[in-house]
């Protein structure tokens, strides 16, 4: 092996050092960190301490509650509608753009058709009324 093909991988294997001492001293500072919190901290456990706080209410009864399901559907709704208006977004700066005109016009038509059918889905189903 000739000295410059060894220089190479020298300067090539010194680059990965700099991240393995980067990566040591992140690591190092968060270990000295939380060893400072444990020791610093005042630990002095009591009974109200202990109890679960919920805004300020005293807990009564069991903690297990039911939760209609109607719910859970109103958030997938939500999170279906955010995704369509954040692809929305960039689908209109790119549309414009020479040679992105119909087949991206073909595709929004596309995606806007499977949100559509879910939320018709979801109308149907009596979703979308509030009882």
């Amino acid at each position: 092996m000739s000295a410059l093909a060894m220089a190479g991988n020298a300067s090539y294997y010194a680059t990965y050092t700099t991240v393995l001492l980067v990566v040591l001293a992140g690591v190092a500072f968060a270990a000295v960190a939380f060893g400072a919190n444990r020791l610093l901290r005042p630990h002095r456990p009591t009974t109200e301490k202990l109890l679960t706080y919920e805004s300020g209410v005293d807990p009564v009864g069991e903690g297990w509650a039911q939760t209609h399901v109607r719910y859970y559907v109103y958030a997938y709704l939500y999170v279906v509608f955010a995704v369509d208006a954040i692809f929305l977004f960039p689908w209109a700066t790119v549309f414009a753009a020479p040679g992105f005109g119909w087949s991206t016009l073909a595709e929004m038509f596309v995606f806007i058709g499977f949100i559509a059918v879910g939320l018709l889905y979801a109308w149907r189903k009596g979703v979308l009324t509030w009882t």
